[in-house]
């Protein structure tokens, strides 16, 4: 129990982004920096009154930190901007695997097993119709067709992935990774526009799906990955039938009308009709420079938007069934939504 209660100590204080000095000082130093390290260290174990006080100042409930530990995270890919900090990464590593303990524990309550298949796992990628291959063959495995899918974080959930939801700021775009060596894991930035969520989430999926050949450099698997989300956003035959084999221009409305219909960025189109080799590196290197001479054009801004709930919804499905049944107890209900007890009675109303 002491191993327990230190390393949830040192979880929750990474969650929260404090140093042991900031949280000393948020618990109106009843205890020094120097305790609070013995703590996370398990030299030491804190009184009744010190536990709530640090529950308090962690925004957790006091029997967190007894919870025994059910989840392993591995082979976690981030997709950052470099600008992103050690301890901030630290922190979503942390959120992400207590989210992933809580998503487990519901399913257990409820009976529920995840049992992952990957229709795309003996396909070999080398190049970048290998991708587009992979991609028709998990959209037949799926059965999801060519046209536009409607809710990307949906469809993943539907098929045992588990995606996360997290406010991170804008450096830190989503991550890959598998908990217990059998769950898939993807997580992405709440902040995100629709259209950016889904190219993020779909990049991610990649990573967690395709086999690359071992030969690949890192930054070829990225492409690769970028490429992988964008034909499953709007499928090669889908495309060509919007766009047309060969083009030496493209206008505004047309990229527009696509975006709007398929929720993939104009960006993310022009580098599809590069890779589908509608337009040449000449023109798509012209739009670079037309789309990096605004800050609004970076951003797209009055240039359409994807509408649609673009949400993880499964977890709190789960959730509000299971309270609703009686299956877990309000109080167990609220301590998995990570919510006070008063606030889940309010959001939940049985009929």
């Amino acid at each position: 129990m002491k191993t327990t209660v230190a390393k949830r100590i040192k979880s929750a204080r990474i969650i929260a982004n404090l140093s042991l000095r900031e949280l000393s000082r948020r618990m109106d130093s009843i205890v020094s920096h120097n305790a609070i390290k013995n703590y996370e260290d398990g030299l030491m174990m804190p009184d009744s009154h010190v536990l709530i006080n640090l529950a308090k100042a962690l925004n957790v409930k006091s029997d967190y930190f007894f919870r025994p530990f059910t989840v392993d995270i591995e082979n976690i890919e981030f997709r950052k901007k470099s600008k992103t900090s050690k301890k901030a990464l630290n922190s979503i590593r942390e959120t992400v695997t207590n989210a992933i303990e809580r998503y487990v524990e519901l399913e257990q309550y409820m009976n529920l097993s995840s049992a992952f298949h990957n229709p795309v796992a003996n396909h070999l990628i080398s190049n970048g119709g290998d991708v587009e291959e992979a991609v028709l063959q998990l959209l037949s495995a799926w059965m999801v067709g060519y046209n536009a899918i409607p809710n990307v974080i949906e469809l993943l959930e539907d098929k045992e992935i588990k995606a996360i939801e997290i406010e991170a700021d804008n450096e830190f775009d989503g991550l890959s990774c598998w908990a217990n060596d059998n769950i898939p894991v993807i997580v992405v930035n709440k902040k995100f526009p629709p259209e950016r969520k889904r190219l993020t989430v779909l990049h991610e999926l990649g990573h967690l799906l395709l086999t690359f050949n071992p030969d690949l450099e890192s930054k070829t698997i990225e492409k690769l990955c970028y490429r992988f989300a964008g034909a499953m956003l709007i499928p090669k035959e889908t495309f060509l039938v919007e766009m047309g084999n060969i083009r030496s221009k493209i206008s505004l409305p047309e990229l527009i009308a696509i975006k709007e219909t398929y929720g993939i960025s104009i960006q993310a189109i022009m580098a599809r009709a590069l890779d589908l080799g509608v337009i040449n590196e000449e023109r798509f290197m012209k739009f670079r420079k037309w789309l990096n001479s605004s800050e609004d054009r970076k951003k797209e801004i009055g240039m359409g938007e994807y509408i649609s709930r673009e949400h993880s919804s499964r977890f709190k499905q789960l959730l509000y069934h299971a309270a609703s049944e009686e299956i877990i107890s309000m109080s167990k209900a609220a301590n998995l939504a990570n919510m006070k007890l008063a606030e889940f009675r309010d959001e939940l109303v049985a009929i």
